[in-house]
């Protein structure tokens, strides 16, 4: 029924390679076991309870803050896994995104990383070790910077035609297996076994859908999001709500100068939640 309409890479996240210089204190990407640079993207909870309003929307303080707009972008989000979890057990995470007023669903097989005692250069050999930064494929290096933990991630992703779908309806699950099953890069399929993923894929079921919207704005002269994910509570019987400040950049001293400078403007305004975001595991244990 779908046809793939196109196949991209950095569907999700920045491309490029930036060659970094750093400060004092600052982590170090010198990449020299891997050849990899990775991009950064800081992420920061804040508290719903002092950003959100009566109506679950940001407040005005905070859209004034960031110079953003009541505008909004709608993003339909759900994971693949089978019932026992295998895909996250094994450190993969496979999502299908349809953003607002695009034309294609989003595909991402992502490969996360455990980063110990900051050091970003040994957690890039474990994906060299793998193979996941050598043959045809390829994939985004990124690390996901939160409130005090760091995570190296490595992403493929695709794009394909949401042709027979309106809105921001995902495709039902049989229609998503056979899409994700068929857009597998090789790595991933053949992980443990031959097929492996593919046929964790074909018994997969959704995690999800979670309908997030995101504001965009600019923080400092950089261009910041904030997201508000409307997540099943843990009793299942009502909504908690996420609300993640993000931005992305190429510099490991820009990333942590920021990290920092943002996390403070945060707090002096009420507005900080001193924890790492987990909203992907929220997803995967309540769903």
């Amino acid at each position: 029924m779908f046809k793939r309409s196109l196949r991209t890479t950095a569907v999700v996240f920045l491309i490029g390679a930036a060659f970094m210089t750093e400060a004092a204190g600052a982590p170090s990407p010198a990449p020299a076991a891997s050849g990899m640079f990775p991009d950064y993207e800081v992420k920061l909870l804040m508290n719903p309870k002092t950003t959100l309003g009566p109506d679950y929307k940001l407040t005005s303080s905070v859209l004034n803050a960031f110079s953003m707009p009541r505008k909004t972008t709608k993003m339909n989000v759900a994971y693949l896994d089978t019932n026992s979890k295998d895909i996250t057990n094994n450190g993969w995470s496979i999502r299908i995104r349809k953003i607002e007023d695009e034309d294609h669903f989003e595909l991402t097989y992502k490969k996360r990383y455990a980063i110990t005692n900051d050091d970003i250069n040994a957690a890039l050999t474990q994906p060299n070790d793998d193979g996941l930064d050598s043959g045809d494929e390829s994939y985004d290096s990124q690390v996901e910077w939160g409130d005090q933990n760091k995570t190296l991630s490595m992403a493929y992703s695709a794009s394909v035609s949401n042709a027979g779908y309106t809105g921001m309806d995902l495709p039902p699950i049989n229609d998503t297996r056979s899409l994700t099953i068929g857009n597998a890069p090789d790595k991933f399929s053949n992980w443990l076994s031959a097929s492996w993923g593919k046929n964790k894929l074909q018994a997969s079921r959704y995690y999800g859908p979670v309908l997030a919207k995101r504001s965009t704005g600019t923080w400092r002269g950089m261009k910041l999001y904030i997201e508000v994910w409307p997540i099943k509570n843990a009793a299942g019987t009502g909504t908690e709500y996420v609300v993640e400040a993000s931005f992305k950049t190429h510099s490991a001293t820009s990333a942590s100068a920021k990290h920092n400078e943002l996390a403070a403007y945060l707090k002096s305004k009420g507005w900080l939640l001193a924890q790492d975001s987990l909203k992907t595991q929220l997803i995967m244990d309540r769903y």
